[in-house]
């Protein structure tokens, strides 16, 4: 089984995370605590959990934290919207970026079913 650095899903997550921090450093102060905080942390979960799950000890578990991804994943889809419909992102980085979430989370659902 390849390491969970070589997976593309977590590749392409851990890019997401990236662009998620240096997004919401434009974001209005009031926000660093609410929406700031928690499209971080929905971002950076996507991966750290990949990670995570990879290192347990079989793969029921680690299918479980793959689920766990999945969810951060669909949690940063409203996220974005929110981000997007109170003007702090632009329609098309929105477009561009949930497009990136929806491969993420159907990547992540091949993940899961290959640990079947």
């Amino acid at each position: 089984m390849k390491s969970i650095e070589e997976l593309d899903v977590f590749k392409l997550s851990h890019e997401m995370t990236l662009k998620i921090y240096n997004l919401t450093k434009d974001f209005p102060g009031e926000e660093k605590f609410g929406l700031v905080s928690q499209m971080r942390r929905a971002a950076y979960s996507v991966p750290m959990n990949l990670a995570e799950g990879s290192h347990r000890l079989n793969t029921k578990e680690y299918r479980q934290f793959v689920g766990f991804a999945k969810s951060s994943a669909g949690e940063m889809k409203y996220q974005l919207l929110l981000a997007k419909d109170l003007k702090y992102i632009e329609e098309n980085t929105y477009n561009d970026l949930k497009s990136n979430y929806e491969r993420i989370s159907q990547m992540l659902t091949g993940l899961a079913k290959s640990l079947e």
